[in-house]
């Protein structure tokens, strides 16, 4: 599989398409994820490229393109998982949007942030910031981590059962589109679907369009804060694996750093390079495009 990039790295400095993905194709790179920040006035330039066949669009990231009347493409505009009737409604029919989108370009994929635990007081943030005082193995530490461990059981069904709802709409419209919907392990305490969860509902719901979609930095910020083995996640949710963004960690929360830089070990994860899935580095949109092309060839 080639390796992609995610247009989120420089959709921002762009307005055209084609601009966007002529700075894309001087670094090598011919496939793309289209991003949440993709606005309407990128299309037109996007399709003139796809159609010259320039590039190869693998995967679009909800919302895409950037809903009307939104101030800027942001992937949590509104969630799957909130319990506010008319957001959740929102998400749904926005992703469908998406879906239908993807379908037309001949995206494989749509990958998707569900939302999170509503948590009173107490959150990641906390966790994160004894890390940054060296105190992940601190009595405090723990009592923090009990703390929010607790509160995510007492809350999280309500929001998981918002989560299934968005799925009992939106699958059967994959099978009829012929689109997977890919939902991202997001790094915090609170996102949901965690890796558990994310066992669960592929369970409940058989279908081979709901995939599970990896972010490598992702997975080792949640192995960082003590969440998960990273690595045992990602071997026993492989076979609903739909695809991955590539980028390393920093100083154990920092994310998005292109490769050599990093302390993930990328070298760990060669045999997903192996599958038939989309593969998207992405990197920070600060990131010079030397650095993006070199980080691309260390994949």
């Amino acid at each position: 599989m080639d390796i992609a990039i995610t247009t989120r790295w420089n959709a921002g400095r762009h307005e055209t398409g084609e601009k966007m993905i002529e700075e894309i194709l001087k670094i090598g790179i011919t496939h793309l994820e289209l991003g949440y920040d993709t606005r309407v006035d990128l299309l037109p330039g996007i399709q003139a490229m796809q159609e010259e066949g320039a590039v190869t669009i693998n995967s679009v990231h909800n919302y895409c393109p950037v809903p009307m009347g939104a101030s800027r493409g942001h992937p949590e505009i509104w969630t799957f998982c909130d319990l506010n009737r008319r957001n959740h409604e929102l998400a749904v029919q926005h992703t469908l949007r998406t879906m239908q989108y993807a379908a037309e370009i001949g995206a494989k994929i749509v990958v998707i942030h569900c939302g999170y635990v509503n948590l009173r007081r107490v959150g990641t943030r906390d966790l994160m910031d004894l890390i940054h005082f060296n105190q992940k193995n601190s009595p405090r530490f723990d009592r923090l981590y009990m703390k929010l461990l607790k509160q995510r059981e007492k809350r999280a069904p309500k929001h998981f059962d918002q989560l299934c709802r968005a799925l009992e709409a939106l699958l059967p419209a994959a099978e009829e589109l012929g689109v997977n919907l890919g939902l991202e392990n997001l790094p915090t305490y609170e996102a949901m679907p965690h890796e558990g969860e994310m066992d669960i509902l592929l369970r409940q719901f058989p279908s081979p369009r709901l995939k599970y979609w990896h972010d490598l930095g992702h997975g080792q910020i949640r192995e960082n804060l003590g969440l998960i083995n990273h690595m045992r996640w990602l071997e026993t949710l492989t076979p609903a694996l739909g695809g991955m963004h590539i980028h390393d960690v920093a100083r154990q929360l920092n994310d998005h750093v292109m490769p050599p830089e990093g302390e993930l070990g990328l070298a760990r994860f060669k045999p997903w390079s192996e599958l038939d899935i989309p593969l998207v580095v992405e990197p920070s949109s600060r990131a010079p495009p030397d650095q993006v092309a070199q980080g691309r060839a260390g994949v």
